[in-house]
């Protein structure tokens, strides 16, 4: 793998959704999960506070080398601590999926509901995507499929996978494939099957993939060995920590067009996902988030935030630092209704990342999948009531 660092360096020198599914009536931005049909006034402020970070100071956690690491049984997925139906599944590499979220014509999306992992972040210009990981299951369509980002290749790195992306302005596709090599899927590249076109509202939105043929086509093609990854670095446990507060429900917001809801259910031990379907002077309209496939609601086990340092080099071009990130940076995480602060670190460039509890140990994930949103290490983080958690995305 070629010097990550010094081919950005090289790099930068140069540079100068259609539906049938059903939603809920739209809610008011903040709404009570106590009492869900009433609304809570709340202004929306056009311009922020200072940042606030408003946390404790945590040990710094020591990276767990592999030998450390607890081994899983075959038939375990490492990314979500759970056992498989198809062992087969877990002797390849993760399928990465780059997923739009804007423009909305492009919604319900397909295949999040069988996602172990969503990275989510900004992409400038107040939009947000989305970067799904599958191991332990497959969607027999996933998308819509947009272009690729800078920290992609980061992620890809780190999880060990095959990116499948809808092609990349010039400078970006150079600095995926250099880190990737074959692994970097783009699409223009890719035939069909495994791709598919479906037809859409707007072009942008027609891209989806299978991602069991992605993977066999990654295998038949010889591009390059598609074996089980050694993943370890997620701990997963019923074991909740100790030191935590009430978090039944939690807002991020990209801006006034972005914003993403979770609302915990306790029947189900799950976050439920809510999106915007608009915004308007007064509040941000939401609805349930579902999975065009099965018309499931988005629904994880554990949600995380993660604070990192994005470097914006055009409105539409960001780096968001990852690799080399072994001091320990600010997480937050919600699993079981509660939330917990903690950090995240990479104990090295090809790992996936580990996470550690406020003691500094590590952190005991709730088993399932897990939804990650990378913020920007000035976004503001506060309580808006008991058990109701918000955080405004900012970058310097």
């Amino acid at each position: 793998m070629k010097k990550f660092g010094l081919l950005w360096g090289i790099f930068f020198l140069v540079i100068l959704g259609i539906s049938a599914c059903e939603t809920t009536p739209p809610q008011p931005v903040v709404w009570s999960a106590s009492e869900p049909e009433k609304a809570l006034a709340q202004d929306i402020p056009e311009t922020l506070p200072p940042p606030r970070l408003e946390q404790r100071p945590i040990p710094t956690p020591t990276p767990m080398p592999l030998s450390e690491l607890p081994e899983h049984p075959d038939n375990i997925n490492p990314l979500t601590g759970l056992p498989v139906n198809d062992v087969s599944r877990l002797e390849r590499r993760p399928v990465m999926v780059k997923i739009s979220n804007y423009p909305r014509a492009g919604r319900p999306h397909m295949g999040l509901s069988h996602a172990d992992l969503v990275f989510e972040y900004y992409i400038g210009l107040g939009f947000n995507r989305f970067l799904a990981v599958f191991l332990g299951d497959d969607a027999a369509l996933a998308g819509p499929v947009r272009s690729g980002r800078l920290v992609d290749a980061q992620l890809a790195e780190m999880y060990q996978g095959i990116l499948f992306y809808g092609n990349a302005d010039d400078r970006t596709d150079e600095v995926l494939v250099q880190e990737l090599g074959p692994r970097a899927l783009a699409e223009r590249d890719i035939p069909s099957p495994p791709k598919y076109r479906i037809e859409a509202e707007i072009p942008e939105t027609t891209l989806f993939v299978n991602t069991k043929e992605l993977s066999e086509y990654y295998t038949n093609s010889g591009r390059g060995s598609n074996e089980r990854r050694d993943l370890r670095g997620m701990i997963f446990s019923d074991q909740i920590h100790p030191v935590n507060e009430k978090a039944d429900f939690l807002a991020v917001q990209f801006s006034r067009q972005a914003r993403g809801e979770w609302h915990y259910n306790p029947e189900t031990g799950l976050y439920e996902r809510w999106i915007e379907a608009g915004s308007s002077e007064e509040t941000i309209p939401m609805i349930r988030l579902v999975d065009r496939e099965n018309n499931k609601q988005i629904a994880f086990a554990n949600v995380i935030l993660l604070f990192a340092t994005y470097t914006e080099y055009a409105p539409t071009l960001h780096d968001i630092a990852l690799f080399d990130q072994n001091s320990g940076k600010r997480a937050i995480f919600f699993r079981d209704g509660v939330r917990i602060e903690g950090t995240w670190v990479t104990a090295s460039n090809g790992r996936p990342i580990q996470f550690f509890n406020s003691y500094g140990l590590p952190m005991h994930l709730k088993p399932g999948n897990s939804w990650i949103v990378l913020v920007g290490e000035t976004s503001i983080f506060r309580n808006l009531a008991p058990g109701q958690w918000e955080l405004r995305f900012d970058i310097p």
